[in-house]
């Protein structure tokens, strides 16, 4: 198993941060030295957040990120470009799962008759917001010694799974959210090229299937287990690898 490095100095942000893999991400990025900073729609619960991790002897703050909100991103900016000078992690882990239906009662594939609205949604949150938010916090990024970008992606997202009848997810054809992994895959890989001669990593990552508001009740692993590979992709080495897809150290097919 990767050993996680010592982050003290470093300040880390983490989307949709008041609960589930977020929230654990968060507190166990601070369990390691770093300032964590609490990204939520509603400031309220996100400074209630902050003010729990704090509580627990973490250094913690919270801002207003409503992800699918342009304005919301120019001000986290300016939150970080105060307070701090740069930004040295940036996790994009707020998500949603609209196509739900296909899931809840048994598997059923809706692709031919899934609301174009749903999938605008899904990829607003999931794909172009995600894209925008780093655009826009890249400039802080990249005054970081080793600034590390980690896109919460999902198995969901392979395409060479889902073309695999033998695959565990090969059923789940959950189109809209799976479309959206996939694209955020793929944006992974190019700012990944892009950054290939700075310190900066990108990855993305699968967190397992986790109990979540998301991820439902039948899920394998709680919050705390599927942080970690969140937190894996943030504490990289300078050797580490940039522009993959993983859970833990296993690296994921596209």
């Amino acid at each position: 198993m990767t050993e996680l490095l010592n982050l003290t100095g470093k300040v880390a942000f983490v989307t949709g941060a008041t609960r589930g893999i977020g929230l654990e991400t968060a507190r166990g990025l601070g369990k390691l030295g770093a300032a964590v900073v609490i990204g939520s729609r509603d400031a309220q619960k996100g400074q209630a957040t902050a003010d729990q991790l704090r509580k627990e002897g973490l250094t913690a703050e919270s801002v207003k990120c409503d992800v699918n909100s342009i304005e919301d991103h120019a001000a986290v900016y300016g939150f970080f470009e105060k307070n701090y000078g740069k930004l040295d992690i940036l996790i994009n882990n707020a998500g949603i799962l609209l196509d739900e239906e296909s899931v809840s009662v048994q598997i059923v594939n809706r692709t031919s008759t899934l609301p174009a609205e749903t999938l605008r949604e899904t990829f607003d949150v999931n794909f172009f917001a995600p894209i925008q938010l780093t655009q826009t916090l890249l400039p802080l990024i990249r005054k970081s010694e080793a600034g590390r970008i980690v896109n919460l992606s999902s198995v969901l997202g392979s395409l060479t799974l889902h073309a695999d009848p033998t695959a565990p997810i090969y059923s789940f054809k959950t189109f809209a959210y799976n479309a959206s992994k996939t694209a955020l895959n793929a944006f992974t890989v190019h700012l990944a090229h892009e950054l290939k001669d700075t310190p900066i990593k990108v990855n993305s990552i699968h967190p397992g299937w986790v109990v979540t508001a998301l991820g439902g009740n039948k899920a394998t692993i709680d919050v705390v287990e599927g942080s970690r590979t969140s937190i894996i992709a943030a504490t990289l080495p300078a050797d580490g690898q940039t522009g993959g897809f993983f859970h833990l150290d296993d690296q994921l097919p596209w």
